[in-house]
């Protein structure tokens, strides 16, 4: 039975065994001379092919995922009152007023009075 391999298990393998023929490690098939110089006696190449041929003596253990016995629990959501929120919400809006200042919206008038100021220092007249 031949196994079959993720891409990312390719991956490791190839340069593993590429590896070990960069560092002069005996090749398990017989490439010609002439078939190495055309693939300039790349390692990867050299590796791939020996992969593709089914001489390299590696194995990969895939661990199957484990089988769970135990039921399902449905979740349970509890029910909120529409009161009770409302509640909730007007306690956590009086904690924000008494921790700290409540920024007012910015009127139009405002942003108008601003705006002179800076350019009244502006001006070249």
């Amino acid at each position: 039975m031949e196994q079959t391999f993720t891409q990312y298990e390719k991956a490791r393998i190839i340069g593993a065994r590429a590896l070990q023929i960069a560092m002069n490690a005996p090749l398990l098939i017989k490439i010609s001379q002439e078939d190495l110089e055309e693939i300039k006696f790349d390692a990867l190449k050299i590796a791939e092919i020996e992969l593709e041929s089914g001489v390299l003596p590696i194995s990969v253990i895939q661990p199957l995922p484990e089988k769970k016995e135990e039921k399902l629990k449905k979740v349970k959501e509890a029910k909120v009152d529409d009161k009770e929120l409302a509640q909730k919400e007007a306690e956590e809006e009086k904690e924000i007023e008494e921790s700290g200042e409540i920024m007012e919206l910015a009127q139009p008038e405002d942003e108008g009075d601003e705006e002179e100021e800076a350019g009244s220092g502006d001006s070249l007249e």
